[in-house]
């Protein structure tokens, strides 16, 4: 279900990269500007994914770990379910390119603020990796008769426990996204956040082009 929605997302998504293009090709700040409402209908989008992602998470977390919806591209460069937050400001510095100095120091302090959660979020997540890897290990134990069942072996209880610790840092990670995009927002121009929005939206499908056409040759080979 979240496939599909993910897919018919991807579609709306290219149509606001377009809004977003013709906004810039206007050449004309003022009207940038007025366009408010295009920003609100962009972040609305991005707010929407977070929600149906959040919801379809808490019933089938595993699968947000190696989704079937993504391109193997795509997976791989999958950080806690989701992008890396660090990449944000690789978008920004390649799209927007005239900052104030206050704009500077604003975004160096989020940038080190971002780095700080997102180790240990690596860190959190390098554990449950570990937790995970012991799970086959649990159950051939399990099978070659060592336990009565899974109970006594602790089994399901392990899997339970690792669901909540996987749902638990992907919740972290995700509002950690979601904070680092609204930090920089707020110290940005209505200008310069067109331009990051519309390089955000750029190159995620991008990245989904290029995993379907690398799937496409691995199918044919």
């Amino acid at each position: 279900n979240f496939g599909a929605f993910f897919n018919g997302w991807l579609v709306r998504q290219e149509r606001f990269l377009e809004q977003l293009v013709q906004a810039l090709r206007s050449q004309d700040e003022e009207e940038i500007e007025r366009r408010g409402d295009l920003i609100q209908e962009v972040l609305s989008h991005y707010d929407q994914y977070s929600a149906e992602k959040f919801k379809a998470a808490r019933e089938q977390v595993l699968l947000f770990y190696s989704p079937p919806w993504l391109t193997s591209f795509e997976k791989a460069q999958l950080w806690v379910g989701g992008f890396k937050p660090f990449i944000l400001f690789k978008i920004l510095t390649n799209s927007v390119t005239e900052f104030t100095p206050e704009q500077e120091q604003a975004i160096e302090r989020v940038k080190c603020e971002t780095r700080k959660e997102e180790r240990e979020l690596t860190q959190a997540s390098a554990a449950i990796q570990e937790s995970l890897a012991a799970l086959p290990l649990l159950n051939l134990v399990r099978r070659c008769g060592r336990a009565v069942d899974s109970e006594e072996l602790g089994l399901e209880s392990a899997v339970r426990k690792l669901k909540e610790d996987m749902l638990r840092a992907l919740e972290s990670a995700d509002k950690l996204r979601g904070s680092t995009v609204r930090k920089l927002l707020q110290t940005l121009s209505p200008v310069q956040t067109v331009k990051f929005l519309a390089a955000s939206a750029e190159f995620q499908l991008a990245v989904r082009k290029w995993g379907l056409q690398k799937d496409q040759e691995r199918a044919a080979t």
